[in-house]
């Protein structure tokens, strides 16, 4: 087992050998991951499974030919890219290394199905939704839309024994109770209203555990775990219930890095620990305790506060939070005024002291929440805010 960890470690420092370079940013359209798909289709079994509401091509890339069956699917929520950009990254590295060891371990005990885009219109005009306004992962049961069908059609066709449901989260989270933010957080879904650890749970909570550990080299004390309320509209809550071991993996906020390059790469990460735990068996040596001993997500941060501000006589703490906007196919993050309190019980992933010196708009008037606020005055300097 020492062997196979040193090369999983040896295989993630050469990361930026495998990095799949025509991705990058947070807007990623289906017509940004064709050529990767064309790239992967010479090397691995790429099928197209059906098209989305607006008739865009909904594919599947298979790798390995082991028993133990994995189905991953990214981007249900059209606005989350990080792990579609990761999952072509973990293709990149199967297509460029055919002969390393680890790999070919892998491939040996595992079959690898990926969905790497299941809500292209959502995509493309960077939504949470489909085409016909429909949140993907609260569609489980009704499937009232195609792409929802088309998933449910492939979890029957293929029958995995792992589901991997790899989404994005906002950059409000904290680690457990603490100024450090979640950059990569996990869940097992609950079978029902008693979250009862199941066979199917306890053996993905083992399986998250062994990932989380591997994952504390990287990102130590950022790795959070969701709160697991049931919802049986949910996608993975829905295969939970079909007694499939079902893992929720979340790219979060790593300081400084709001475009999810760095988060992309700790994904990566994650996404081959769970493959080796799950092809060596290695997950079996956790416990349960060690999944619920991963600090809870709390919602703690926002972008930026700026503390002691005065604002006419009042001093007060200004939290600002980004508001993401596609504009020319790229995101960009816009700044508006959450909340204005005495004191806030809040982190910033940026602070900034104001030293109770007068904080106005450019045109000198007074902030409101809600205010868009690029810049801003501070004792009549200008301040940038993103």
């Amino acid at each position: 087992m020492e062997k196979l960890q040193l090369e999983y470690q040896n295989l993630l420092d050469r990361y930026l050998l495998f990095k799949e370079t025509d991705l990058s940013g947070r807007y990623l359209p289906y017509r940004f991951i064709k050529k990767p798909i064309s790239k992967a289709g010479k090397f691995f079994r790429v099928q197209k499974i059906g098209s989305s509401a607006l008739g865009e091509v909904i594919e599947s890339i298979t790798i390995g030919n082991g028993k133990i069956k994995i189905l991953a699917w990214s981007q249900m929520h059209g606005n989350e890219s990080t792990t579609t950009k990761a999952v072509f990254d973990l293709v990149n590295a199967f297509k460029l290394f055919p002969e390393d060891p680890f790999l070919l371990n892998l491939k040996e005990h595992i079959t690898l199905r990926i969905i790497p885009m299941l809500n292209p219109d959502g995509a493309g005009v960077y939504t949470r939704e489909n085409a016909n306004k429909i949140d993907l992962n609260r569609d489980a049961l009704n499937r009232n839309a195609k792409e929802s069908i088309i998933l449910r059609d492939e979890f029957e066709r293929f029958q995995p024994d792992f589901c991997f449901n790899l989404h994005d989260q906002r950059t409000i989270f904290s680690a457990g109770e603490s100024a450090v933010p979640a950059t990569v957080s996990f869940l097992t879904p609950a079978m029902d209203d008693s979250r009862a650890v199941t066979p199917s749970r306890e053996i993905s909570m083992k399986v998250i555990a062994n990932i989380a550990g591997d994952l504390q080299h990287y990102i130590p004390g950022q790795i959070g775990r969701y709160d697991d309320a049931y919802n049986a509209n949910c996608t993975g809550d829905t295969f939970q219930t079909s007694n499939i071991p079902t893992l929720l993996f979340e790219a979060g906020h790593y300081p400084g890095d709001y475009q999810r390059e760095r988060s992309r790469e700790f994904i990566v990460a994650a996404l081959f620990s769970g493959l080796k735990s799950i092809a060596s068996g290695s997950y079996k040596a956790y416990s349960n305790e060690a999944y619920f001993n991963i600090p809870e997500n709390y919602k703690l941060f926002y972008d930026v506060i700026l503390r002691k501000a005065r604002l006419g006589e009042e001093v007060v703490d200004v939290a600002i939070q980004f508001r993401e906007s596609l504009e020319n196919d790229k995101i960009i993050f816009v700044p508006y005024i959450d909340k204005i309190a005495a004191s806030l019980s809040f982190y910033g992933h940026k602070e900034i002291n104001c030293s109770e010196k007068e904080l106005k708009t450019l045109g000198s008037q007074k902030l409101s929440e809600n205010d868009i606020v690029d810049k801003l005055l501070l004792n009549n300097e200008v301040l940038v805010i993103n």
